[in-house]
């Protein structure tokens, strides 16, 4: 069996914030021989795109999966789902979110999922964590470590680590 590496983000901003983070990581972690390999410190960020909205609490974690790409996409969409994701209003709150930033350096342009994420190298919420777990981790378009583009990183917005570990 053929192990793939993925790097997700993982964000909430509605409810327990720190319940649906963790439960959410319970839920990957129960995919088909699908294990986290690394996970990065909690942070708070402020909501990207809507500053009227409540801080997010962000992670990064890497995983190891059989899945193919949207075989994984759908998996974190039916984990979003059982923990009452809507997806009514874009960069609205959200209970999770899950997103495929990597995917064993991978370039895809599918409707349903484009890899490497095609914001990620433009948002601090992104980079921070990414940065603490793969740091020298090469962007396969930009050709750009993490730790380079969170440097040269346009966000402005605030990313505050949290001393919660889960």
């Amino acid at each position: 069996m053929t192990l793939h590496t993925a790097y997700l983000v993982l964000g909430s901003n509605q409810g327990n914030r720190y319940g649906y983070i963790r439960k959410a990581l319970e839920g990957i972690a129960q995919l088909p021989h699908t294990a986290v390999s690394s996970q990065s410190h909690l942070y708070e960020t402020a909501a990207w795109g809507r500053e009227d909205l409540p801080p997010h609490i962000n992670v990064a974690v890497a995983v190891r999966t059989p899945l193919a790409p949207l075989s994984l996409l759908r998996s974190l969409q039916q984990i979003e789902t059982a923990l009452d994701r809507t997806r009514q209003t874009r960069w609205g709150e959200r209970t999770i979110d899950i997103d495929i930033i990597y995917f064993d350096g991978l370039v895809m342009n599918h409707p349903d999922l484009r890899l490497p994420h095609p914001l990620m190298q433009v948002r601090n919420f992104v980079l921070v964590p990414l940065n603490e777990i793969a740091p020298d981790l090469q962007h396969p378009v930009l050709r750009r470590s993490t730790r380079e583009l969170l440097a040269t990183c346009p966000d402005t917005l605030g990313v505050t680590l949290l001393s919660e570990v889960l």
